[in-house]
This record gives structure tokens, sequence and C-alpha cells, in this order.
């Protein structure tokens, strides 16, 4: 049951807590349709107009928590899914004159508009919603910023116009657009949209006594508290079932040795390149900067890194990439994906799993490390960078190169864009869509500015070994590390 002030983060923790328990007994399939009464039993209404809209959101989230489409549209296949009883439409006209206005002479604001939709009131100015363009040359044209711009939050934070609405002023997102950063999952404030998860399907593959392997993020260290490092997180997979699990800082180590053999190869010949980590970049080359794609590194992600080492291992291994990302979900999904991974979650659903098979992460005192430093690092941004020049020292190459470090979706667009014309004045790019790198990614659990200092008490504990040592430990050159196309 909720509380009277739920949060979204509530509603969405409840929804998985209760499929995942109800998973892991075997009884989702004939509990589901309880779970809406549960947590919404009445008669009062919790945080929307009437329990009937509150129950009909959970119903939404347990499709989704089930992996199914929002809604009746079984043809949507997006990993980022809008709830359509939950979009309140945000009915905002969005440019509105505020108290700022002077009713100044110069009527600078008039003047700039083309659509007639401005007029001078007694007070202050009008602008006219059935005339508004929202171009916004009225806002920038006034003297006192006295136009406030009151964009759609989920709108404003999607950095490819995948998202408009519909003749109801519900969302609707362009999947032919969407890079599957989970930015608008992210921003909205009624929790609206949300992402699919393959939680269930995973509990069923460990029910079914399957090897399933855990490979947990590198932001996972400080998710969870400063004193929950990787070898407690082991432990505590291990708990609800899982065979082992792998850092994929570990295929960060990979990858950095890898891509330094690329970038040294590139770099000799005069060829700009980019990095490959992050899905939602590669997302965004393929969709809107395909004239750039034969520059992206030829080399897999961490988490497909790890996968491959598995599989060498265990060639019946079932693969679990757990971390912050919502992109890494549709990075399982692309034509490519069964060598990338079997499965993609994000902390929040491992919390919820945790939480449903009462796992105390207290109880586990574990310190093994599987990566280095760096690998441990590509997490932040511009810690692939760091890592891929470590790489290229240890192999004797120059490291007297030029990277620009895009952090955050718009300085990504930038980079491509001045790459795509033939103008980017470094040598490589490492793009990281999220602002920080995936310590800030959608589907974190903790605040990034608290995990981000619960991860340095962490790191710090971390031995010195370096990328080639490391390796050397996992023999880990038997894997390839190139996407096959």
């Amino acid at each position: 049951m909720l509380e009277k002030d739920a949060t979204i983060g509530n509603v969405k923790h409840e929804v998985l807590y209760k499929v995942a328990k109800l998973a892991f007994a075997a009884e989702l399939k004939e509990k589901e349709e309880q779970i809406p009464f549960d947590i919404i039993p009445g008669p009062q209404a919790n945080f929307r107009c009437c329990i009937y809209r509150e129950r009909e959101i959970i119903r939404e989230r347990v499709r989704l928590a089930q992996g199914k489409p929002a809604g009746s549209n079984s043809n949507n296949k997006n990993t980022v899914q809008v709830i359509k009883s939950a979009c309140e439409g945000c009915p905002i006209t969005r440019f509105v004159v505020t108290d700022n206005c002077q009713k100044c002479m110069s009527k600078k604001c008039q003047q700039a508009c083309h659509f007639n939709a401005i007029t001078m009131l007694r007070d202050r100015a009008f602008i006219d919603p059935q005339n508004c363009k929202e171009c916004g040359m009225c806002a920038k044209a006034c003297p006192y910023n006295a136009i406030a711009d009151l964009m759609r939050p989920c709108k404003r934070s999607c950095p490819v116009d995948a998202i408009s609405m519909d003749e109801n002023h519900i969302v609707v997102i362009d999947e032919e657009k969407c890079i599957r950063c989970g930015a608008c999952i992210k921003d909205c404030p009624f929790g609206a949209i949300a992402d699919r998860s393959s939680m269930v399907d995973v509990i069923n593959e460990i029910n079914m006594g399957k090897k399933v392997y855990a490979m947990i993020a590198p932001a996972g260290e400080g998710q969870f508290g400063s004193h929950v490092s990787m070898g407690v997180l082991a432990e505590a997979c291990k708990s609800l079932g899982f065979e082992e699990m792998y850092e994929v800082a570990l295929g960060g180590d990979m990858v950095a040795d890898s891509e330094a053999a690329e970038w040294a190869e590139a770099y000799k010949e005069g060829k700009k390149m980019t990095t490959s980590c992050c899905p939602a970049f590669v997302n965004m080359i393929q969709k809107h900067f395909p004239q750039v794609y034969e520059n992206m590194s030829t080399t897999i992600s961490p988490m497909a890194a790890v996968h491959r080492y598995i599989r060498s291992m265990e060639p019946e291994a079932v693969t679990v990439f757990i971390g912050p990302c919502i992109a890494k979900k549709s990075e399982v999904c692309t034509s490519q994906g069964k060598d990338n991974a079997d499965y993609a979650l994000t902390f929040e659903e491992l919390y919820a799993m945790l939480k449903a098979k009462d796992v105390n992460l207290s109880s586990f005192g574990s310190n093994r490390q599987q990566a280095s430093i760096y690998g441990k690092r590509f997490a932040n941004a511009g810690g692939v960078t760091n890592a891929v020049l470590k790489a290229l020292e240890e192999q004797g190459e120059s490291t007297d190169i030029k990277v620009r470090q895009c952090n955050g979706a718009m300085e990504c667009k930038k980079a491509l864009a001045l790459l795509k014309n033939g103008k980017l004045p470094e040598d490589f790019i490492e793009g990281m869509i999220c602002e920080g790198g995936c310590v800030n990614g959608p589907g974190s659990i903790k605040r990034e500015l608290q995990a981000k200092k619960d991860r340095e008490k962490l790191l710090l504990a971390a031995d010195g070994r370096g990328i080639e040592e490391n390796l050397n430990k996992f023999e880990a050159e038997k894997i390839s590390m190139h996407r096959k196309e």
C-alpha cells in the first residue's frame, strides 16, 4: 500500500517489488490482477484524482515489469514506453508573460512576433495561445526576461526531438528518432514514461535452474552505500540464485586495451574516431549521424566483452547486465544483441529483486576485485579516455593525442556535427549521453552526488593494478573484441 505522499520512485519500486516477489514464488500469473488492489486498496486516492486511475497506472506498470508494452499496443517494441493513464497532457501554454513585464514602450516582444499573437493589455503583454507558433522570438526579444518558456519537461529533456503530442496532448515517442537514453523517463514529473523490464524473464531463468550470470556495471559501486563493494554485490547476487557475478569494469579494461590499438592505428592514418561504449551515443550516431558511423570504434562495449568472456567459459550461460542504463536494454535487443548479452536490468530492478528475496547486503563482506581502477572509472565522464590513454602508454604508443570528452547529449551532438562537417579539431570523441557519465543514469537508485561520494570511498580501496596486468590474470585475449556487422 502506498502512502499519501507517494512519489514516482515509490510507485515504481512498489510495483517492481510486488512483481519480483510473485515471480520468485512462481505465482505471478495467478495473482498479477490483484497487485493494483494491494497497492491501491482505496477508498481514498493517494496521488491522482481517483483510485480507478491510480489502479490503471499500476496495471500498466505491472505490464511493463513483465516486459509487455504499456496499454494494448502490442506492436510497440520500443524500450521506452508511454503510460497514457499517467500522462497529464500538461495543458500548459508554452510561452507565458510573467509579472516582470513592464509593458514597455518599445514593445519588442510584439515586434518580434510574426504571427500577431501578442497584444497589450492594461498591465502587461498577452500571448494568445491560439496564434502562438512557439518560435520563442518574443522571449528572446524581451529586455526584462519577462516571458517564461514552459516547455513540457519530457520534450525539453529529449536531445533528439523524438517527443511530440497527439490530439489529446498525450506524449507520443517517435521510435525512429528515440535513442533510448531514458532522459524523458527521468524528467517526467508524473512518471508517465517508463521502460520495459526483463526482470520476470531473468527470475524465470533462475527458477528453472539455469546457469545465470550477473554482470554488474562499474557504476554499481556507490549505488547501494559506501560499504557495498563489488564483492558484496557478488555474494548478494548468488543469494538471488545467480551462478556468479562479474564486474563489467573488467570489460572496461578489455575495451580500453582494444580501443587503444584502434586509436593508435587511426591516429597514424589521420582518421578521426569516436568511442562505442555508451549505447545511447551509438544509437545517436546510427539514427542521427549515419554519415560518421564508419568513424565509430569497432570495439564492442564492456558489457558485450564480459558476456563473451563468460560464454567462452560456459557456452550455455545466461548473461544479465545490471546497471543504471536504459539504452543497454536496446543494445541487448539489436540484431547483434545475442552476442552482447541475454538480458539487461537496471539497479532499480536489482533492488526490487533483493528486497523480494529478503537479501541483506550488510550480511556480506567480500572485497574481491576483478578490474583495474581504470576499468572501474568507465562509469565517470572522461573515464573511457583516461583508460584508453593508460592502455596506449602500456602498449608503448604515443599518448600525445587530443580527445573531445563529451559530457551529456548536447555536447555529443555538437561534436558529431563537427565530425560530420569535417571541422572537428580533436582526434577522437568520447561520447557519454548522461551528464556525469553512467553514474547519473536513469536506472540508478541513488542521486548522483551521494552515489559519487560513496563510490569514491570504495574506489580508494581498490589496488593499483594496471590494465594489461589485470587482463593477464583473466586470459582475456581469447575472445573477439570487435562487433559483428
